[in-house]
């Protein structure tokens, strides 16, 4: 790769990625589109990568979406090779739209999906730490999705800087200078065009939503809903390791223990208790529903969650299973 001046926006990419790693980070794999985000975080991993002697690779994955999407795909490929990435490896997943709660979801799951196959694979026979190319905007408009669902603060709280293998380094960056930082680099960036799609809802957030609340409330409505994500976070976070502490593990869980909780702790150990025995897609309505059990007690019967039923027998709460029909 061809050494490339650094101006002000590429900078504060690669200052970014750097400030992201850790000691036992062994080897870094970028998740490329092609997009400015990906682009620019590929370059600023690539030049980390370099600077510390680091194996590094790229993957582009190809959500067969669209008509072209292989194309797009090595698109992309070609982009990250012409940053000297040695190892790029392009990925076709298939989407399954019953997968997840629409297509979206379904989407991110199977990328998701093969993003962990390949930081198991690794990159030269390490285990590797995978970098997104999430930004401010995307983290401010993940806030407001999740405040339209009102499904707690842990939606609220966003994407997470690190989570297991992930890392997301351009949470604290605009969308505006990955773009910046690419025209700096010469770097061609491809855009999708469902990010202009309204038949999505992120894009329909990104274009009427927060234009509207930025032109309403004034500048700066993006900043502080990310800074709204991080204040979540820590909540959530506390909230959640207490709520590990008071779950028994149990395949039963006894209504006396739960009764004592306070309601956001026994909500939280609930919905613990729901997504081990195999409930997913949970709505607060569910949990709820599951609490009456505990609180309201006056001999109702069961109460029906996704792929199961709970009831109360003996003064403990009981999962059944039922097929999704």
């Amino acid at each position: 790769m061809a050494r490339r001046a650094l101006g002000p926006a590429s900078l504060q990419v690669v200052q970014a990625v750097a400030a992201a790693l850790e000691p036992d980070d062994q080897a870094l794999l970028t998740a490329c589109s092609g997009g400015p985000d990906s682009l620019a975080l590929a370059f600023a991993v690539q030049y980390a990568a370099v600077r510390l002697g680091l194996p590094h690779a790229a993957v582009v994955v190809d959500h067969q979406l669209q008509p072209g999407s292989a194309g797009v795909a090595a698109r992309a490929a070609a982009a990250s090779s012409g940053l000297g990435v040695i190892d790029v490896r392009q990925v076709a997943v298939v989407v399954d739209p019953d997968a997840g709660s629409g297509p979206e979801a379904a989407a991110r799951q199977a990328r998701y999906a093969a993003l962990d196959a390949a930081a198991v694979v690794g990159v030269a026979g390490r285990a590797a730490t995978v970098f997104l190319g999430h930004t401010r905007d995307d983290q401010a408009e993940t806030v407001l999705l999740g405040l339209a669902r009102g499904s707690g603060s842990r939606s609220l709280a966003g994407m997470a800087p690190r989570t297991g293998h992930y890392r997301r380094p351009l949470l604290g960056l605009t969308r505006a200078v990955t773009v910046r930082a690419c025209v700096e680099l010469g770097l061609e960036p491809w855009s999708d065009p469902h990010n202009d799609d309204p038949a999505y809802a992120r894009v329909r957030v990104r274009h009427r939503v927060l234009p509207v609340l930025e032109a309403e409330l004034g500048p700066g409505v993006a900043a502080a809903l990310a800074r709204t994500a991080a204040l979540a976070r820590d909540d959530a976070d506390l909230l959640d390791s207490l709520a590990e502490a008071a779950d028994p593990g149990t395949d039963a869980l006894d209504c006396v223990h739960l009764d004592a909780l306070p309601t956001a702790l026994r909500r939280r150990v609930l919905r613990r208790w729901l997504t081990r025995a195999g409930s997913d897609d949970l709505q607060l309505d569910h949990v709820v529903a599951v609490e009456s059990l505990v609180r309201q007690w006056h001999g109702q019967r069961a109460v029906a969650v996704p792929r199961g039923t709970v009831t109360r027998r003996d003064g403990r709460l009981l999962w059944q299973a039922v097929g999704r029909g």
